[in-house]
């Protein structure tokens, strides 16, 4: 009969783990060299220069495009969920702002300013063309912006 302390210990998995959160490694490998991160497509000169070759642009987003479209007259279609009353309303308005979770609308008739939230935005007509190509390629657009 052999006995339990004269048994070999084992290091397994966990003890593995452990020495590589450690250490960054696993017993018996070399450190690793980090890779550095950049841009796919672009070019690193000898210097550590890092050279984007393509072009930025805005992404399209909801918010992005109604932003490019401020003061054109839309329709706005939201439904919400579980509303006894009503689960769905169409606003009309000339668009004011828009964020990443909200648009803010002025009705014409009235001049009341109504705040309506993305999440219940459904989608958007408009009775003339819109704008959706960005002309400031990247830059930050402001309320400022020229529309």
């Amino acid at each position: 009969m052999s006995n339990y302390y004269q048994q070999p210990y084992y290091y397994g998995y966990q003890d593995d783990e452990y020495y590589r959160q450690q250490t960054g490694t696993f017993p018996g490998m070399s450190p690793a060299t980090p890779v550095p991160q950049f841009p796919s497509g672009s070019t690193i000169t000898p210097g550590g220069t890092i050279t984007t070759t393509q072009p930025i642009f805005e992404e399209s987003y909801v918010e992005n495009i109604l932003r490019l479209n401020r003061g054109k007259i839309g329709t706005f279609y939201m439904t919400y969920d579980s509303n006894t009353e009503w689960n769905a309303r169409i606003f009309r308005g000339r668009i004011e702002a828009a964020g990443r979770d909200h648009i803010v609308i002025s009705v014409p008739e009235t001049g009341q300013r109504v705040l309506l939230l993305m999440l219940n935005l459904n989608f958007v007509t408009f009775d003339e063309p819109i704008n959706y190509e960005y002309p400031f390629h990247g830059q930050v657009v402001t309320e400022q912006t020229p529309i």
